[in-house]
């Protein structure tokens, strides 16, 4: 099996002992990417529009580095400290998704790193 560290400057470092995101085979297994900007190394300022925005580019910056894109991605795991954002998730989601989207869950949790209201993880194909 070959496993290798995906490695971006576009995403934020990994804040923890784990990678970005895995490649093993043609497939990309993302870690969960919370809003923090890969600039700033802060979480974004706003609600959970501009932190779900921020967290969807952030795994859109992940896949392009890693020789995919976010038409490639297969399955989504949403995790959201507040189940009544799920419409404002959903609006936005949809706009990176438009065309052809994965298999998803999304489910709240308890807490989320570093205050985030929004957490996103993600497979996706290298073709």
């Amino acid at each position: 099996m070959d496993r290798e560290a995906v490695v971006s400057k576009n995403a934020p470092k990994a804040i923890g002992p784990y990678a970005q995101a895995v490649r093993v085979g043609n497939l990309i297994y993302t870690s969960g990417q919370i809003p923090i900007h890969p600039q700033t190394n802060q979480t974004v300022e706003g609600g959970i529009e501009e932190q779900t925005r921020r967290v969807l580019e952030n795994l859109k910056s992940l896949l392009e580095d890693a020789g995919t894109s976010m038409k490639a991605m297969v399955k989504t795991t949403i995790f959201l400290a507040n189940m009544d954002d799920f419409a404002k998730v959903n609006e936005i989601y949809a706009s990176y998704f438009h065309s052809d989207p994965p298999a998803r869950s999304c489910v709240q949790v308890a807490g989320l790193p570093k205050g985030a209201l929004i957490e996103i993880e993600g497979i996706a194909v290298i073709k």
